[in-house]
């Protein structure tokens, strides 16, 4: 990265290697692609260098994009081994999800370091409180069987998933509990989800930062293609022991898991962005 030594881009390289580790583990445990500890981490490095602040967070969010892609794969693959992977719903929620992520990535090209900030914050911290209520609350013993309701669900999952950088189990998950399907479901089948956001998500953000000023070197758009060779190989060998892990955690326990790294995440945005 800009403004460091080589002791500076040694530690930066094991703190990348250490973050894909831990990203990986927890997509395949909660199914959320990693990203949800992808971009404040990468934010956090990306802020001790000498880029413009303006530039940080669209790298974070694109670059996290890009590391899901294989990650997701990795980790749906584990999951359907076990058959916790809906396909039908991957089918009806398919289109939206895909739409949702490029409209995400074009809407990023005008957006604020701190406004998605904002968003990843404000959403994470919502879905952190619905999931760490003693009871999650529920909309129905079903998912809708309406088109129309099936398509606005899909699309915002898509959107604010690209906007914010993660795969589809931070929103998904959660939507998904509120229509009584059971956690181990949802989570398997919003590691499958991760895939159809992250690869429009990633495409719309290249296209978004192609030829913006301050990025650096060996950048793709917005995409910081050596981040992403660091991160990738550690979530790609860390999602199926996270998966593993999955199917012998606690059910409440797991959502509580999933509530405390939400809540922790969604602090340090807002205090970014807000501070």
């Amino acid at each position: 990265m800009i403004g460091l030594d080589a002791a500076g881009l040694a530690l930066l390289a094991a703190s990348l290697l250490a973050t894909g580790v831990f990203a990986g583990v927890l997509a395949g445990l909660l199914g959320v692609g990693g990203g949800i500890v992808i971009v404040p981490v990468l934010s956090w490095l990306l802020s001790a260098s000498t880029l413009d602040p303006e530039v940080t967070q669209h790298l974070a969010v694109a670059t996290s994009l890009a590391t899901i892609i294989p990650t997701s794969i990795s980790s749906a693959r584990s999951h359907r081994k076990r058959g916790s992977v809906d396909v039908e719903l991957l089918k009806r929620w398919g289109p939206g999800i895909v739409i949702g992520a490029l409209v995400g990535g074009v809407v990023a090209r005008f957006a604020s370091g701190d406004a998605l900030r904002l968003v990843f914050g404000c959403v994470a911290l919502a879905v952190a409180v619905n999931m760490a209520i003693p009871r999650t609350l529920t909309a129905a013993d079903a998912l809708p069987k309406s088109r129309i309701a099936n398509g606005l669900l899909s699309w915002v999952v898509g959107l604010f998933s690209s906007l914010m950088g993660i795969g589809g189990g931070t929103l998904a998950v959660p939507i998904q509990s509120a229509f009584s399907v059971p956690i181990r479901k949802a989570v398997g089948t919003a590691s499958a989800m991760g895939l159809l956001i992250a690869v429009p998500g990633t495409l719309a953000f290249i296209w978004a930062g192609w030829g913006a000023e301050g990025l650096p070197p060996y950048s793709l758009g917005y995409v910081s293609v050596p981040a992403a060779l660091l991160i990738v190989p550690a979530t790609w060998f860390c999602a199926p022991l996270g998966a593993n892990l999955a199917h012998r955690v606690d059910q409440a326990l797991l959502k509580r898991l999933f509530a405390l790294f939400l809540a922790i995440t969604a602090a340090r945005m807002l205090y970014a962005a807000l501070g």
